[in-house]
């Protein structure tokens, strides 16, 4: 049994509060998310049918594709809504914590963490789920983590035109300050990394070749907010085909990185 407990506010959050099977294929922001993930990691992926650990990963939304990409695919998830799901994503399921991995040493090709990160909001606990990854990954192989940017809720929240209140520039003030979401309102508690701080955990978990990249790119509000005030699907537009070409033409310039709604990194055992 498991040393670490997942908070009953995060399996709460994911089982009643919102449907995670929506949120990267229905918003424009969020289907930008999803594509420039795909590429992303396909970037980085070894060859199908390499083997690949998704810890954390919800209700098989990443597994799907991969295992259509020929990948053999093994979900572990704390939300027993979220394994039920991902039951029918062409992967093997297993309810479990990024902290604890029942798997054995040394084997898997990849390990993913697109969710764990920003959900353990104690250094320890990212430390731990960062070492378990690390030992069940084969020398050699690759671990993907993402991240919430510190910065993302600046600008998801004026997308929203909810920052002109003075209550709300105080909670968003306080992220600013320390990457740290209390859970109170909209989100469970969470901690939200800047790139520099993101890179460095991947390092101190010993892994090399480490690179964090701006997952959505610098315009991803822009698609939220005029979504949001008109009410229409940008799925389809020239405005999401500019904002997916912004994301790529950002990439060379770390200073972007601050814009993004999300990180990703990728280093090497």
């Amino acid at each position: 049994m498991t040393a670490h407990r997942v908070p009953q506010a995060i399996i709460d959050f994911y089982t009643s509060a919102i449907n995670e099977a929506d949120r990267l294929c229905v918003p424009a922001d969020g289907v930008l998310e999803m594509v420039r993930t795909q590429e992303l990691l396909r970037r980085h992926l070894p060859p199908a049918p390499a083997s690949v650990l998704d810890v954390g990963g919800g209700p098989g939304t990443h597994a799907r594709w991969l295992s259509e990409d020929g990948y053999r695919v093994h979900l572990v998830d704390p939300v027993p809504r979220h394994i039920a799901e991902a039951a029918s994503a062409g992967c093997s399921v297993e309810l479990g914590d990024a902290r604890d991995l029942s798997a054995q040493d040394d084997s898997y090709d990849v390990v993913l963490l697109l969710g764990p990160l920003y959900h353990l909001v104690d250094p320890a606990d990212r430390r731990a789920a960062l070492a378990e990854a690390r030992r069940v990954v084969r020398p050699g192989g690759l671990i993907a983590a993402a991240g919430i940017n510190r910065y993302a809720s600046l600008f998801e929240h004026t997308a929203f035109a909810h920052l002109d209140r003075p209550s709300l520039q105080d909670g968003i003030g306080r992220i600013l300050a320390t990457g740290s979401h209390d859970g109170r309102k909209g989100f469970t508690e969470a901690h939200f990394h800047t790139g520099p701080e993101l890179e460095a955990e991947m390092c101190e978990a010993g892994l090399t070749d480490t690179r964090v990249y701006g997952i959505e790119g610098p315009t991803w509000a822009l698609l939220k907010a005029t979504e949001q005030h008109t009410g229409e699907s940008l799925v389809a537009s020239r405005m999401f085909a500019s904002a997916l070409a912004a994301a790529r033409m950002a990439e060379p310039y770390p200073d972007l990185l601050a814009a993004s709604s999300h990180l990703l990194a990728v280093g090497c055992h």
